[in-house]
């Protein structure tokens, strides 16, 4: 037999590549390959400083929030932490109003001064039951009302996802909470932190290790013919994987407009939100909030969703889903390679739901292995 030149090739150096790569080398001694298409590290999560020195993040903004400390404590072998809760506001008729909407959102938006039980009471006056919720539209007027959907609601995620509210799956709105206090973070996880340094600079940590080799600005399908390996983790576009062949599962993407300002400050909290159709831009993003970063100028990101492009978010509807099944039944018969993190599952997860996927992998595939080499040592012994 060939003498391997890795133990593991991994497509992908997001978060589940990169756990899982780290997880494997130091934890196991397994020699790695991991490899990207794009020229950097970190998938979604990259961030580096612009032409003006200022730190921002090329996707997009990415807040860190989880309960579990476990995740934590294994991101904080390879980062510092700054704490950090986030804060969004809507513009809504002339107003930046809190936005998942709560007590300050009500009483400023209608001129009115309640408490918390009056702020219960106004909400169930104006939610419209709906007996069978099937879509996003229906969770949300079953909760309160068509009016503060059309405001807060619809426009923003026709724009977002390319399709009315109605023809969405109730996944998309039923995370989306409605508080009655005063409490303005957009998160309620126990732990609400940035990396001190960046998520790049954290990744970088993780992956460097004598048993990590990274490619970057590499095709899979080049590199796995070059090569020998033993097994193969896969944390792209299953549909990719399979040559489409039953069609593209279909995702919503992104473009990003990254611009400076020679000010130090644009708007009062990281991130607007932007629910107006007739405005193009989903939400704008100032990274000094998230960083903490001195600087005379401000960076900023203008978010436009569009169809083409990069793949970002799965689109949840009943028919993708279905989709979806067939290439999972594809890749559960393929043993050879493991299906791991949101492309390879269709599904959207927060960068700790991916951390700890990577990390019940890795369980997964030790525990394959040592059941492995149990049955061929019994074997050897019979014979």
């Amino acid at each position: 037999m060939a003498e391997l030149e890795f133990d593991y090739l991994i497509v992908g150096a997001g978060f589940a590549g990169s756990v899982l790569a780290e997880r494997l080398a130091s934890d196991s001694n397994k020699s790695v390959l991991l490899i990207d298409r794009r020229p950097h590290i970190g998938g979604n999560a990259y961030d580096y400083f612009n032409h003006d020195g200022i730190l921002i993040h090329q996707y997009g903004p990415h807040i860190f929030h989880t309960n579990s400390q476990r995740i934590l404590d294994y991101l904080s072998r390879f980062t510092e932490w700054r704490a950090y809760e986030h804060r969004v506001l809507a513009d809504v008729d002339g107003q930046l109003l809190p936005i998942p909407i709560n007590l300050t959102t009500l009483n400023k938006l209608y001129g009115l001064n309640m408490d918390a039980e009056q702020a219960e009471k106004f909400l169930a006056a104006r939610a419209e039951p709906v007996a069978d919720i099937k879509t996003s539209e229906d969770v949300v007027i079953n909760q309160i009302g068509t009016e503060l959907y059309e405001k807060f609601f619809r426009g923003y995620t026709k724009k977002q996802w390319g399709l009315d509210p109605s023809e969405l799956d109730k996944s998309v709105t039923s995370r989306v909470p409605t508080r009655t206090n005063d409490d303005d973070r957009y998160f309620q996880d126990e732990f609400q932190q940035m990396p001190l340094h960046g998520y790049t600079a954290m990744f970088k940590k993780m992956v460097d290790h004598p048993n990590i080799k990274t490619l970057l600005n590499v095709d899979y399908r080049v590199v796995k013919n070059t090569i020998k390996y033993g097994h193969l983790i896969f944390t792209g576009p299953i549909d990719e994987y399979f040559d489409y062949c039953f069609g593209k599962l279909p995702y919503r993407s992104l473009e990003f407009r990254h611009v400076t300002v020679d000010k130090p400050q644009f708007q009062s909290v990281a991130v607007v939100n932007y629910p107006d159709e007739q405005i193009k831009h989903t939400r704008i993003t100032e990274y000094k909030y998230l960083t903490g970063q001195v600087h005379d100028k401000t960076a900023l990101t203008y978010e436009v969703p569009q169809a083409e492009g990069d793949p970002y978010y799965p689109i949840p509807r009943p028919q993708n889903a279905a989709l979806y099944k067939e290439y999972q039944a594809l890749a559960e018969a393929t043993p050879e390679v493991t299906f791991v993190g949101r492309l390879a599952t269709y599904k959207y997860y927060n960068m700790d739901q991916v951390v700890g996927q990577a990390l019940a992998t890795y369980q997964r595939l030790v525990t394959v292995e040592a059941d492995s080499a149990l049955v061929m040592a019994t074997a050897l012994k019979e014979t």
